[in-house]
C-alpha cells in the first residue's frame, strides 16, 4: 500500500488498479468549462474511482478503473424555454490495455469500453467527458411549468384539404377526334 493519496489529475492507472485504490471526491461544477453554460452554477460533481485486477482466462490480468459520478447543471428546455435541472449520473467500468491495436480489436468484438493504458491519467477530464456524454440532446421539463405560446390559427379545427382542379387531358381530347373520323 502506498502511504500517500494519488494525484486524480495525475493518476497511475496501473498502480491504482493493482493496489485495489478507491479515490473519491468532490470538484465544483465551475470548474468543468465544457460542462457548464454559466459559470454561475453553483454545485459540485461527486465521483468515485476504484481500479481493479481482475484474473483473465489463460492471460495476464486485465487493468481496471470503475468510475461513478454525479452532478446537477441547468439547461434552457427546448420547449418552454425556461430553466431546467438535469441531473447527470455516470456508472462505467474502463478495461486497460497495452497498445492502439489491442484496444481496436477488443473494442471491436466487446461490449466494454477499452482503452489504452495510459502512463498518467486526468480522472477530472475523464470525468467530464463522460458527464457531457450522459447529457441529454434535447433538454426538457417533464412537465413544463408554464403553459407554452400559441399562434393565432392553431387552436382553430383544421383546414379542410383543397379539392384539386380537373386536369386537362390533351391525349383524352385526341382520341375523342380521332374516334370522331374514323366512325
Amino acid at each position: 500500500m502506498t502511504s500517500r493519496q494519488p494525484d486524480p489529475r495525475r493518476l497511475d492507472v496501473a498502480a491504482a488498479a493493482a493496489e485495489a485504490q478507491v479515490l473519491e471526491g468532490r470538484w465544483p461544477l465551475t470548474g468543468f468549462a465544457r460542462l457548464i453554460e454559466a459559470p454561475t452554477q453553483d454545485s459540485n460533481v461527486h465521483w468515485t474511482l476504484r481500479g481493479e485486477r481482475r484474473r483473465a482466462a489463460g492471460g495476464e490480468p486485465e487493468t481496471w478503473l470503475h468510475l461513478q459520478a454525479q452532478t446537477r447543471i441547468w439547461r434552457d428546455c427546448q420547449r418552454c424555454l425556461q430553466p431546467v435541472a438535469l441531473d447527470l449520473e455516470v456508472a462505467r467500468s474502463f478495461r486497460f490495455v497495452a497498445d492502439e491495436a489491442t484496444a481496436e480489436a477488443l473494442d471491436a468484438e466487446s461490449e466494454d469500453d477499452v482503452l489504452t493504458l495510459p502512463r498518467r491519467l486526468d480522472v477530472h477530464g475523464l470525468v467530464e467527458d463522460e458527464l457531457l456524454l450522459a447529457l441529454p440532446l434535447v433538454p426538457m421539463h417533464a412537465e413544463c411549468p408554464r403553459s407554452l405560446p400559441t399562434t393565432a390559427g392553431f387552436d382553430a379545427a383544421p383546414a379542410p384539404a383543397p379539392v384539386p382542379a380537373p386536369v386537362a387531358k390533351p391525349f383524352a381530347a385526341l382520341a375523342a377526334l380521332k374516334r370522331g373520323r374514323s366512325g
